[in-house]
């Protein structure tokens, strides 16, 4: 009987840089492993209308978005020899400058991870049910379009 792992892809607020060394610190342990590649999306200060981006609040539908999640790791897992994936994804408030998105790959080789990488991050800002409103100064906001 297969079991599940259970799935853990959303983080309250900005993802710090103590929980991205954290993860990697950890898989020093696991000497298989020849290659990783990271992917850190952060929120850009964007000027829009002549109001520049402060934060962006995230919000999700959450159960939709861990089903497509579920599916594009195992799409990549299928596809290319990788070890392990993680991926996380910020709900709430997180700032200009700010770590939002954060995906980590490995692989025994390089070449599957740099390939799995992209895909994976091509798939989230296009089929994730993530949404992001852009918060201004003036206490406006628009919602964001993934590009």
């Amino acid at each position: 009987m297969k079991t599940e792992k259970k799935i853990n892809l959303f983080v309250q607020g900005a993802i710090t840089p103590e929980f991205i060394a954290d993860s990697i610190a950890k898989h020093q342990r696991k000497t298989h492993i020849g290659a990783h590649d990271i992917f850190l999306g952060q929120v850009r200060a964007d000027t829009i209308d002549g109001r520049t981006v402060e934060a962006i609040e995230y919000t999700a539908y959450e159960a939709m978005a861990l089903e497509k999640i579920v599916e594009i790791r195992e799409a990549a897992f299928a596809e290319f020899d990788l070890s392990c994936m993680h991926i996380y994804h910020s709900l709430g408030r997180v700032g200009a400058g700010e770590i939002c998105l954060f995906v980590f790959v490995s692989s025994p080789h390089r070449k599957e991870v740099f390939t799995a990488l992209h895909q994976v991050v091509e798939r989230i800002k296009k089929e994730l049910p993530v949404f992001g409103k852009e918060c201004f100064g003036d206490d406006s906001y628009s919602w964001k379009i993934n590009q």
